[in-house]
């Protein structure tokens, strides 16, 4: 089968090619997997972690991708819960030991034993991929693959960052950073929380402008001051600076999430900034978004489903998914998500 194929890690993905297109032998389903040919994938700032290292994968070399929409073509014997010709999504998650303290009280992202799809085991960026059959994900009539493909990690992670923020309608929001996922918090934000301002701080000026035609209350540059002060951010920048500026955005007792799997060192010494008197005190709070549940992914597909939010989403073929990384880590103006096309399901 054609992949796209990590052999080593590149410094930066919008300067060198970091994948290999190459013929791989297709997997096979496990007594308790689904063979799934994949439709389309798409295309995360976490592969780009990995791509460039910063996301370290258990084995070289690897398939990346963990946004997959495709159909069930062989199911293993001990497979009882999914069924050939089904449609389907695979997430970031893609198992877990289901007998921790964490997975049995609901928080299996924090599992000791999780494994992330296109990491820890081969991923999207394959005409076919392999997946425990409890780690699939039905997708709804109403999303065609393409839509469906971001919001099982996108979408799904936002989810969770929105949930964490603990927002209660018609408080302030702010979203740092307007890519893929941000982009679709917003649709969900006022979905959920209709009588809730949305300000969105973005370096630049298309992403500023898309997210006020998606509906947002305001735009601004990161580093600008919001016209009030903020119950809630959702950071989900690569870096720390944005971060340390949103956090003088925050009211008393309001809550920094930040969504992202890494931050880059090479602005660390932005974390000197944060005055504890200004930025801390008076009960904010930090907190982090570690992966996602399939809950949260089930979730998130029921919302789309039924609240309309669609993601805003560009099309390229397999062979192209250097050029979608690169476009994703040159960071000019990044609008919606890329999503990668193996074949129609």
């Amino acid at each position: 089968m054609r992949a796209m194929v990590l052999e080593r890690p590149v410094s930066r993905a919008s300067e060198s090619p970091a994948l290999r297109l190459t013929d791989v032998p297709a997997p096979s389903a496990g007594a308790r997997d689904v063979l799934v040919r994949v439709a389309v994938c798409g295309v995360c700032r976490t592969d780009l972690d990995l791509a460039e290292g910063r996301l370290v994968p258990p084995r070289y070399p690897v398939i990346p991708g963990h946004q997959i929409v495709g159909t069930v073509v062989a199911c293993g014997p001990a497979v009882d819960r999914a069924h050939e010709g089904a449609r389907v999504g695979v997430a970031w998650i893609c198992s877990a030991c289901g007998v921790c303290d964490w997975c049995r009280s609901g928080r299996e992202n924090l599992c000791p034993e999780f494994r992330g799809t296109g990491c820890d085991a081969d991923g999207g960026y394959a005409e076919f991929v392999t997946v425990p059959a409890a780690f699939v994900h039905e997708i709804p009539t109403e999303l065609t693959d393409a839509a469906a493909a971001p919001l099982l990690c996108a979408g799904a992670v936002g989810w969770r960052a929105l949930r964490l923020t603990q927002l209660v309608d018609g408080e302030p929001l702010g979203l740092t950073g307007f890519g893929a996922s941000a982009h679709l918090v917003l649709q969900v934000a006022r979905a959920r929380f209709p009588n809730s301002r949305v300000y969105v701080f973005a370096r630049n000026a298309a992403e500023r402008d898309f997210a006020l035609s998606l509906g947002a209350t305001w735009a601004g540059d990161t580093a600008d001051t919001p016209p009030e002060l903020l119950s809630a951010v959702i950071d989900t920048t690569p870096a720390w600076r944005p971060a340390v500026a949103a956090m003088r955005a925050l009211r008393p007792g309001g809550r920094l999430v930040i969504n992202a799997i890494r931050k880059a060192p090479g602005d660390a010494a932005e974390l000197s900034r944060i005055d504890y008197a200004r930025d801390l005190w008076m009960e904010r709070e930090i907190k982090s978004v570690a992966n996602v549940t399939r809950t949260d992914v089930r979730e998130m597909l029921a919302i789309a489903a039924t609240s309309g939010i669609r993601p805003t989403v560009d099309e390229v073929p397999l062979e192209q998914a250097n050029d979608a990384l690169a476009w994703l880590g040159s960071g000019g103006g990044v609008r919606g998500a890329r999503v990668l096309r193996l074949a129609t399901s």
